[in-house]
């Protein structure tokens, strides 16, 4: 079903945006270890990168800044509202999916001794990967976090919510009214890399996605 946007037809102006943005590099990002609800703080890198971000974010004006609770997302976010001069709203519904027995094994670890669960998740499956969360119920806690943002936004107002590859994935599919099977179908972020959704006449629309400075790789709880 189809998420309605806040906008009205023939309505002048370019309406409300919403930026999703990952967070900095963390050590268990390079050692592709899965984070999930773990809080790991950035690495020097990801404290770089959040800066040049935030360098490129505060042009685009954004009028709000909501922001996961766990560290690397909340210390990405403070760069932004340290140019802006914005507070940042924290919530923990905007937390990484929680994978259970999942958290803190490498990506080899996975496949070694969770290969079926992994490739089920894989083909677009619901799983509760390690035990923990499903997809749906990640969207379900955190799209309605964005949508209340993007309601008090003014009419082309823009809101950044800074948060982690997985939830941004899952709130994408939701908020585009995408079948959750079809959800894998969004690329992953890159760190501190981000997309764009624009409302428009028949709901929200992807504008931008994987946004950044340079191509970089993917590293995340999500591949």
């Amino acid at each position: 079903m189809a998420v309605s946007s806040f906008s009205e037809a023939g309505r002048p102006g370019r309406g409300r945006r919403v930026i999703l943005w990952r967070h900095g590099q963390t050590a268990w990002n390079v050692e592709r270890r899965f984070q999930g609800t773990t809080d790991v703080e950035l690495t020097e890198t990801g404290v770089a990168q959040a800066r040049r971000a935030a360098r490129l974010l505060v042009a685009l004006k954004p009028d709000t800044i909501v922001a996961s609770d766990l560290k690397r997302a909340a210390n990405t976010a403070a760069e932004l509202a340290t140019l802006t001069g914005l507070d940042v709203t924290h919530a923990e519904a905007l937390r990484e999916t929680y994978a259970g027995v999942w958290q803190g094994l490498t990506h080899e670890e996975i496949i070694s001794r969770y290969g079926d669960e992994y490739a089920a998740w894989k083909r677009g499956e619901p799983v509760r990967r390690g035990g923990g969360e499903l997809e749906t119920e990640v969207a379900d806690r955190a799209a309605p976090v964005v949508l209340r943002n993007a309601e008090k936004l003014p009419e082309d107002g823009t809101l950044v919510v800074v948060s982690h590859g997985g939830t941004i994935r899952t709130t994408i599919g939701r908020l585009l009214g995408l079948d959750p099977r079809d959800w894998e179908s969004l690329g992953g972020l890159s760190n501190c890399c981000w997309s764009v959704l624009g409302e428009g006449a028949r709901g929200w629309r992807l504008l931008e996605h994987n946004a950044g400075t340079l191509p970089e790789p993917v590293l995340g709880d999500d591949d």
